[in-house]
């Protein structure tokens, strides 16, 4: 089936355009010359830029037994494992412009006299090459480039073709003697709407942590029937929820006699950490927040007999936002396990290959670490906390910072690395430590004291499909102000952002959610007199009843009654640096989203079905009433006497969006169930948040669209506090 890209429903693989909304799918436009393009090219044919949708390959050698059988047949396998390769002539299927896939003949088909005659081309072509390969014939230049040209693919639905490393793949498939257990390479995926494999069999199967719930002593390896997946999968998703971000997403597996395949999202183009840990400029807060989330990380993998993948250097990556990832999941060798001190000796090597030196406390944490003299995960992320407390909390002169980082016992000697101890790890996959527990949730958390890097926002609204005119209303007020030193760029900001949604009948829900935003806008203007902080609870508070009481006047001076009386839902987020006030009434809502935790709903619903959940109904009966979604508060039908907003505080520790919406995107769990292609992108500091908006206001209408929708986004970009620290 192919999904649909605009509103994500499923078609006939033959459809050239959805039927639900009519979107293409063939073609998609360049995101750089915005001109058409095949949604199977690799290249925009008219700029150049890569458009395809590229995958990172990990292959393992086939299991013992299929190994056995192929050296056991290793005289005929020049012919047979030739033909097996997945390349494909230039020939095609008439009339549907798909190359022919060459595969290993069938010998009961074979012994077969009876034909189909449909087929004697390529049978005779098959024949030929058979012969050719026997007969030794010679070939010219051309057509052995001719034959080197020719595609090659990793499956036999010719899906995803190879980009890289194709005469290893061509060795590799044809059985030829390697060294290597693993193959890693880059793919297109020349159908990228298609299901894969993989979403199929978690479609029809338990979520797989479910599944392994009570059997943490018992191998995955015995599982992995009842999940369908195969044993290079697994790893990565029992990881991914608790390690979204750093650990890549699988988008396909499979198993075949060539191997086992599994397909990750490609980060062979993150920088290395190695290329940027002797920086300079980087503080030592950051490098410290890494080596923290590393140590969380080192027990999980160690649960899933992945430990090696913190050990191997080019596997350590970073994005453009410098955010901590894996390019994938190394496996730990079937007779050692590592251990801390493997860890520590490989920081130990971070440092010394960069030539970043090292101050007393971590260099003491280090040494420690790498002797086995730290024996838990816990002790050492607590001493890594304890470590960046004290660089928030002393402010160093620089004749302090000079004469320290030159006193000799602060200094990292290098005979005490023991880098030649590093032992060379195998690679090999080992089911045997495929078995998974849970994270522990009670390790205490390394939260460092962020700072605004950046803010972004954008705002739309749009009248639905049904409603004749649209009573929402949005306001976003930001101020910016912009530094940068020797320590890097930092922002100075402070922003409003208000969603609201009218009622009252005829054009009574415009005029009352227009008036709540902008008294709102005016009180804050001139009550928002302190630059470095928020606004107070109560004057917040104020502000709110200021617009309540704006709409009751108007309402009293028409004397409007009953549900001719105007009235609005009320979403706010007032940000200060890295520091957020939510307030609330009605059912508009606010979400947030961050890569750790994912979508997340912060505002609670006032209406008739959440009061009767609070007093303890059930959830089924509370919405079972037929004024379930009537609203308990909202601003303008009544006097502020009687009016409780929800006020709440947070503070942004990693990169987050604020999402704030009408009920016309929230409705039917819109954003609940389809977050992951529509609000996970808009993180990216690549991403255009206002050409996001506008694709997710256009799938909403898809779905939804019986109701005004309007959405406002507040991007934070932040990183460690690098003012105040060693250098």
């Amino acid at each position: 089936m192919l999904v649909c890209p605009n509103c994500q429903s499923e078609n006939p693989n033959t459809n050239n355009f959805c039927q639900k909304c009519g979107t293409s799918l063939r073609y998609k436009n360049c995101h750089k010359c915005h001109k058409e393009v095949k949604w199977s090219d690799e290249n925009c044919p008219h700029c150049g830029t890569l458009t395809g949708t590229v995958w990172w390959a990990i292959i393992s050698q086939p299991s013992t037994e299929v190994s056995s059988t192929k050296e056991e047949n290793v005289a005929q396998s020049s012919v047979t494992e030739e033909i097996d390769l997945k390349v494909v002539p230039e020939n095609s299927v008439a009339g549907t412009g798909r190359p022919i896939t060459v595969l290993k003949v069938d010998e009961e088909e074979e012994e077969t006299d009876e034909v189909d005659d449909s087929s004697d081309l390529v049978t005779t072509k098959v024949e030929d090459e058979i012969q050719a390969v026997e007969e030794k014939v010679e070939i010219s230049p051309t057509e052995e480039r001719e034959i080197n040209q020719q595609p090659v693919y990793l499956d036999s639905q010719q899906r995803y073709r190879v980009l890289n490393k194709i005469e290893e793949v061509k060795a590799w498939f044809a059985g030829q003697p390697t060294l290597d257990k693993f193959l890693q390479l880059k793919v297109l995926d020349e159908n990228p709407l298609e299901k894969s494999l993989l979403d199929v069999v978690l479609e029809q199967n338990a979520d797989p942590s479910e599944l392994l719930e009570g059997h943490e002593s018992q191998l995955a390896s015995e599982l992995l029937p009842k999940m369908g997946l195969n044993e290079l999968a697994v790893p990565y998703i029992l990881l991914q929820n608790s390690f979204v971000h750093i650990v890549p997403e699988v988008h396909d597996a499979w198993q075949d006699e060539q191997g086992t395949v599994v397909l990750l999202e490609d980060r062979s183009e993150w920088e290395l950490v190695t290329s940027i840990w002797g920086k300079e400029d980087l503080p030592i807060l950051q490098i410290l927040f890494w080596l923290d989330e590393m140590a969380c990380l080192w027990k999980a993998l160690l649960e899933v007999g992945c430990g090696e993948s913190l050990l191997v250097e080019k596997n350590l990556r970073v994005d453009e936002d410098q955010n901590l990832g894996l390019q994938q999941l190394y496996f730990d060798a079937r007779d050692r396990q590592g251990n801390l001190q493997d860890l520590g000796k490989m920081w130990q090597k971070l440092f010394h290959q960069s030539g970043k030196t090292q101050y007393g406390p971590l260099v003491t944490v280090l040494k420690q670490l790498s002797e086995g003299e730290i024996p838990t995960v816990e002790e050492l992320r607590t001493k890594i906390a304890a470590i960046a407390r004290q660089e928030q909390e002393v402010d160093f002169e620089p004749d302090e910072v000079t004469d320290e980082l030159e006193d000799p016992e602060w200094v990292l000697d290098e005979e005490d690395l023991e880098l030649e101890n590093l032992a060379e790890h195998d690679e090999q996959m080992d089911s045997e430590h495929l078995f998974y527990n849970s994270p522990d949730n009670d390790t205490p958390t390394v939260v460092l004291p962020m700072q605004l890097l950046s803010l972004d926002d954008a705002g739309c609204t749009d009248i639905g499909r049904q409603r004749q005119h649209n009573e929402d209303y949005f306001g976003i007020t930001t101020q910016l102000k912009k530094q940068e030193n020797v320590l890097g760029k930092s922002m100075e900001a402070r922003g409003l952002y208000i969603v609201c949604d009218g009622m009252g009948g005829h054009a009574a829900g415009e005029v009352a959610s227009a008036m709540a935003v902008e008294t709102l806008q005016r009180y804050f203007e001139a009550n928002w007199v302190e630059d470095r902080e928020l606004p107070e609870r109560e004057v917040i508070l104020q502000g709110i009843l200021a617009a309540n009481q704006a709409i009751y006047d108007v309402n009293q001076q028409n004397a409007r009654s009953g549900s001719g009386r105007m009235g609005t839902t009320l979403v706010m987020a007032l940000i200060k640096d890295t520091n957020v006030a939510i307030a609330h009434v009605g059912d508009s809502r606010i979400y947030t989203y961050t890569r750790k935790r994912g979508l997340e709903q912060i505002t609670i619903d006032h209406e008739v079905g959440q009061r009767e959940i609070e007093r303890g109904v059930e959830p089924e009966i509370a919405y079972s009433r037929p004024d379930a979604y009537q609203l308990t508060q909202a601003l303008g039908p009544r006097d502020g006497n009687i009016l409780k907003p929800d006020i709440t505080f947070t503070e942004v520790n990693e990169d987050t969006l604020f999402i704030l919406c009408s009920d016309g995107l929230s409705d039917n769990q819109l954003l609940e169930n389809n977050w992951e292609s529509y609000i996970a992108p808009l993180i990216s500091s690549k991403a255009n948040l206002e050409q996001g908006l506008l694709k997710l206001i256009e799938f909403a209408n898809h779905h939804n669209g019986h109701d005004n929708i309007t959405v406002a986004i507040a991007k934070l970009k932040v990183r460690p506090n690098l003012e105040h620290q060693r250098l």
